[in-house]
């Protein structure tokens, strides 16, 4: 226990620490790190956390009364340190730190390397001799470019394996949004003209796309190409239309635009992405703050974090001045391989852009603290309907999904005082049931949940909710017996007479006969929410791995089809529903495929 544990000697330590820069962890008795810091001098940077209690702020008091024992790394520059601390906190996510709560990438278009090249949608690591625009905000923004980009270009956007193995025109050209270059239905020098229209598009080179279409489209014309001529004369008029709404404030280059606004314990980041002048839209993120952090320091800890895995733009802007702009900038720097400033007061066109950020991280924060208000409301009147002795800080909702018995799924899903912890979701593929006994399930999902528990995974919930009625609470009850939680709150919320919102009776463990809360109640609108998700999130599962059963059984349960040859139909067809279309004739061209293992291979697919 943390009280019985001895308390750190940091006399002791700190003789023995040295001068150099780098980074400190400090841990608390379980060896969790708490904090995670960096310093130009690592001695002098911890010594300042062992004052006199007068000379330390609440949170230092509160957070070195839990120190049992503090890492160092050495590094060469504190750039480097900056670094470091970025990795550190997004690995450990320490409750003493500011955290940026955003572990994904942001998606690019991408034009491809080839012959008639294609454009696509691109999440994560980049590959050489392909060209990236983005980032995108959202994987929507993403979708709406390359719809926008089809109309007005007519570039492929199918993937390679489907384009190498066409023998007509797909849908695409027949609805005017391709030009079949799969077929040769355009010719290679007019394709790769429409493709560099596309990329000058995407580089914000709009007039100049524009221009050489007029020339194009006059070309055409004197010889006598009307059709063609029609074609570039729709797409130039579409092009003028939608590039008089693509700049802000007529500005040009690329920058990351940061705007903070923050309200008590709670803060907004807005980012903008402009690429060539151009706004690519905005993204709002809502960190995590210590006590007393101040925007400085928040700020600063934004932008390490953010781009610890992001490549960033030539210019970053920032609503506040960040702690240690010098190592910061030399952090953009490496990470981007060429200059990058970084800059909190700017002029023209780039102020013009900050204070549109600002303005939404405003708006974004008061929008976040009416919903905060919201939830908060309704944790106290389920804390009030369930008799509890305060408001749950944690809870859980297990729920389980399948087809008539077949790919079982149990889904945990995780609620806090501000909503859905998605990170500490997680789902369970249920095995060795008899198929459809929803009560053995259950109960092993949960007996699997509690034991990653017992040995130290993850946190004791305050309730925990059950998509079910008498049945499956008792099945809970049993598991927490086993585990010798019984006093954990188990929930029961059992569907209504036609399955009606409103009518949900919950089954409470210790409690004799049902309970039903008013349909208006708000305690009920969250235990819905809770539920709904955690259905949501079962589904999900269950869909996902019944579809991958169902495709890897297909093919397996065909005598004679071993691996290399399933890869090569898979490689030739694009996939298992080109092989699902296939004719025995086109499958035998395959190589390996013989006339009787392609005949088997096409009634394996189309067997009544």
């Amino acid at each position: 226990m943390n009280e019985t544990a001895p308390a750190f000697d940091h006399t002791a330590f700190l003789k023995n620490c040295t001068l150099a820069p780098g980074v400190y962890q400090m841990l608390d008795a379980s060896g969790a790190v708490i904090y995670v810091g960096k310093a130009k001098s690592l001695r002098k940077r911890i010594a300042s956390y062992f004052r006199s209690a007068g000379e330390r702020s609440p949170k230092t008091r509160a957070m070195v009364g839990q120190i049992a024992g503090i890492r160092v790394a050495v590094t060469e520059t504190e750039a480097e340190a900056l670094l470091l601390e970025a990795n550190l906190i997004k690995r450990h996510r320490p409750r003493y730190n500011v955290l940026l709560r955003d572990d994904k990438s942001y998606p690019y278009i991408f034009v491809s390397n080839h012959e008639y090249p294609r454009l696509g949608f691109h999440r994560g690591a980049r590959k050489k001799g392909v060209r990236y625009f983005g980032p995108y905000p959202s994987s929507v923004a993403v979708r709406d470019t390359l719809n926008l980009l089809q109309k007005l270009f007519l570039v492929r956007q199918c993937e390679d394996s489907v384009f190498a193995h066409r023998s007509r025109p797909c849908l695409q050209y027949q609805i005017g949004r391709c030009t079949a270059p799969c077929v040769s239905y355009i010719e290679p020098e007019e394709y790769a003209a429409d493709v560099e229209a596309s990329v000058r598009f995407l580089q914000g080179r709009s007039d100049e796309v524009i221009g050489d279409l007029v020339q194009r489209m006059e070309e055409a014309s004197r010889e006598l190409r009307f059709e063609r001529a029609a074609r570039l004369r729709d797409q130039i008029a579409n092009l003028r239309q939608i590039s008089q709404q693509q700049y802000v404030a007529g500005g040009e280059g690329d920058a990351d635009v940061f705007a903070l606004a923050r309200e008590g314990g709670t803060a907004a980041v807005q980012i903008f992405f402009v690429r060539n002048g151009q706004n690519l839209g905005n993204t709002v993120r809502y960190p995590r703050l210590p006590e007393e952090a101040d925007d400085a320091e928040i700020m600063a800890a934004i932008l390490a974090q953010y781009y610890v895995e992001r490549e960033p733009p030539r210019r970053v802007l920032v609503s506040r001045r960040p702690d240690a702009p010098e190592a910061l900038e030399a952090l953009l720097q490496e990470r981007r391989g060429s200059r990058v400033h970084l800059a909190w007061s700017p002029r023209g066109d780039r102020a013009e852009w900050l204070r549109m950020a600002e303005r939404n991280a405003r708006l974004a924060l008061q929008a976040h603290l009416a919903g905060k208000a919201g939830q908060q409301a309704r944790l106290e009147a389920l804390t009030a309907a369930l008799n509890l002795p305060q408001p749950p800080r944690r809870m859980e909702c297990f729920d389980i999904s399948h087809t008539q018995g077949e790919g079982t799924v149990a889904s945990c899903v995780v609620f806090g005082p501000e909503g859905p912890i998605k990170s500490d979701y997680r789902r369970f593929n249920i095995a060795g049931i008899e198929p459809g006994d929803d009560y053995a399930a259950m109960h092993q999902a949960l007996e699997r949940r509690f034991a990653r528990l017992k040995r130290g995974e993850g946190q004791v919930p305050d309730i925990l909710f059950i998509d079910g009625g008498k049945g499956q609470v008792a099945q809970a009850r049993d598991v927490l017996k086993g585990f010798g939680m019984e006093w954990l709150r188990v929930v029961g919320v059992a569907k209504g007479a036609d399955r009606r919102p409103g009518l949900e009776t919950l089954v409470l463990s210790g409690v004799e006969g049902p309970s039903i809360l008013p349909a208006q109640s708000s305690a009920l609108h969250l235990i819905q929410q809770i539920r709904d998700e955690a259905h949501r999130f079962a589904i999900t599962g269950h869909r996902a791995r019944r579809a991958k059963a169902r495709r890897e059984s297909r093919l397996e349960g065909i005598p004679g089809l071993g691996p290399k040859r399933r890869a090569a139909l898979l490689s030739h067809f694009g996939g298992l529903q080109g092989i699902a279309r296939a004719g025995p004739e086109e499958l035998a061209k395959v190589p390996g495929i013989s006339r009787g293992l392609a005949r088997a291979i096409y009634e394996g697919f189309h067997e009544s």
